[in-house]
């Protein structure tokens, strides 16, 4: 289990935990079938030309893989994304302030809200977090990342030739059937 810091949750690794990780890369774990959480990946990706960001959904198995490395219980996903960087696991306002902190331009600015203490910050982000189904729109399965992003997204394994394409992975902007992206 992650030791807590106030209510967000902050775990370390068994050191070579995240040995596959370039130095200095950090992974965001997300609700892939949140459009808010999809919309705040590809925010990142725009304003991330260091290219120092993955991606994986928290429901795939790489990204369960990771939650269970970093001491989250195996038979939930939290109701936060995760973010991981150097060997710690960030949840809530605490890992949206962390990834700020990777952007271009005058986004890093934004970490000044880490002199709010986080008994004020994380309710706000767990108001949003609650409701961002209802707020933002659900998908039935993970987006399809463009070609370009691809090696971004660990959790990305399309198969070369799959017996049957199904009409989400040939629709323009599509969601990829979980079983193709999410596997």
């Amino acid at each position: 289990m992650p030791t807590t810091v106030g209510n967000d949750a902050v775990a370390t690794t068994a050191p070579g935990a995240d040995d596959r990780l370039p130095p200095g890369v950090g992974v965001l774990l997300f609700d892939g079938s949140c459009g808010l959480c999809d919309g705040v990946v590809q925010f990142l990706i725009a304003r991330d030309s260091r290219r120092a960001l993955r991606f994986a959904p928290l429901q795939s198995p790489v990204g369960r893989r990771l939650l269970a490395t970093h001491g989250f219980p195996a038979d939930e996903v939290p109701g936060s994304m995760v973010y991981i960087e150097n060997g710690r696991a960030l949840t809530q306002s605490r890992a949206a302030l962390a990834l700020v902190r990777r952007l271009d331009g005058c986004w890093p600015l934004l970490g000044v809200f880490r002199l709010v203490p986080a008994i004020i910050r994380d309710p706000i982000y767990r108001v949003v977090a609650r409701n961002r189904y209802r707020w933002f729109g659900h998908a039935d399965s993970c987006r399809l990342p463009d070609p370009s992003q691809r090696d971004r997204f660990l959790a990305c394994r399309i198969a070369a030739d799959p017996p049957e394409v199904p009409p989400c992975v040939a629709a323009p902007a599509s969601w990829c059937c979980r079983r193709h992206l999410c596997s």
